[in-house]
């Protein structure tokens, strides 16, 4: 569940929607007056983001191109099954040592779980969709296929929400629009499976944004919790697709040496691991810094994310392509300083 999704507003933020989410953040409230902290603190805090960051990703890419273990949607299951163990073993620390006690003891209710239900098909559509954008295009272009998350939430914001956007929002949005477009026409190794499933996960990262505010009051606002109960139904809606999709018994028939393997599924844990330290990292973030630190976190994250695949992959860039994706970072950036600006005159 890698994971930006982070894409998913821990503060509200959509002001960051060039994040990849594996385990999309638990939505947090700022606080109004935010405090100073040591720069040391603050600089420990953004590598650290870093270092999760890019590591879902290209990690999640390596298991499916490197491995050869092509199947998304299995990933995705076991990476929520470790994500659900790291949770239950942090909650069961953090009874006995303050260092761990950001997330309060495991719960589920049933009563509880129906409401939340509904967030959770859309967290597993995303996830799922996310993987499976990851799977089909270069890590070049990920970017570019998941960047409508920007113009989902616009749209979405105003159809469920009935509130309008800005102009320059409306702007930025238009410019990462065209750099999707001209992204795509001038992608080399172009996949219209990739760009499908981008879209996808984008729509779903930006209803996630959105409902993901509703449904925080069914667990005290607690974002922990939520992510308790979002996991375990994960785990639990997600099967079937594994199942339906073929990719359970093709995977029993064709990987019998890799799922032997010890190295394998040390490498799976791994990125399960990481893709659940985006959360503490997204947590500390919002927590030790600014609305505007995490604004440009987001846009250099993703410029260093797609230098970095074209120097490992050595994927082919395209002037078009090349173009379009500094049009969709660029576009991304400047919205969510717009947001910022907005928030601060408010």
């Amino acid at each position: 569940m890698a994971t930006k999704n982070e894409d998913i507003p821990m503060s509200r933020r959509d002001d960051d929607e060039s994040q990849e989410p594996f385990l999309p953040n638990p939505a947090v409230q700022r606080k109004p007056v935010e405090r100073s902290h040591p720069v040391a603190l603050i600089v420990a805090v953004v590598t650290f983001y870093f270092i999760i960051s890019l590591s879902v990703v290209f990690l999640n890419k390596y298991i499916m191109d490197g491995m050869q273990f092509k199947f998304a949607l299995f990933v995705t299951w076991y990476q929520l099954v470790v994500a659900l163990v790291l949770l239950l073993i942090w909650a069961h620390l953090g009874k006995t040592n303050s260092l761990f006690s950001i997330i309060p003891p495991y719960e589920f209710n049933t009563i509880t779980a129906k409401k939340v239900a509904p967030l959770t098909f859309i967290y597993v559509m995303m996830l799922a969709l996310n993987n499976l954008c990851l799977k089909y295009v270069e890590i070049t272009f990920y970017q570019v296929a998941r960047s409508l998350s920007i113009n989902f939430t616009v749209l979405f914001t105003y159809l469920i929400l009935g509130k309008k956007t800005s102009f320059p929002a409306l702007v930025a949005c238009i410019i990462v629009f065209l750099g999707f477009a001209i992204g795509s026409y001038g992608e080399l190794h172009f996949s219209l499976e990739g760009v499908f499933y981008g879209v996808g996960s984008s729509a779903f990262v930006a209803l996630y944004g959105i409902y993901v505010q509703k449904t925080l009051a069914a667990v005290d606002n607690n974002q922990w919790k939520l992510l308790h109960y979002n996991t375990t139904l994960a785990l639990i809606f997600l099967f079937p697709l594994v199942l339906f999709s073929g990719e359970l018994s093709e995977m029993l028939e064709t990987t019998q040496e890799q799922l032997h393997d010890l190295g394998f599924w040390t490498m799976m844990t791994i990125t399960g691991v990481t893709g659940f330290g985006i959360n503490i990292a997204m947590f500390l973030q919002v927590k030790y810094t600014s609305a505007l630190t995490n604004t440009i976190c987001g846009t250099a994250k993703a410029c260093v994310q797609t230098l970095l695949a074209a120097m490992i992959y050595r994927n082919p860039i395209s002037d078009l392509n090349g173009l379009g994706i500094f049009l969709a970072l660029f576009g991304s950036g400047y919205y969510g300083w717009v947001r910022y600006k907005e928030r601060i005159s408010k």
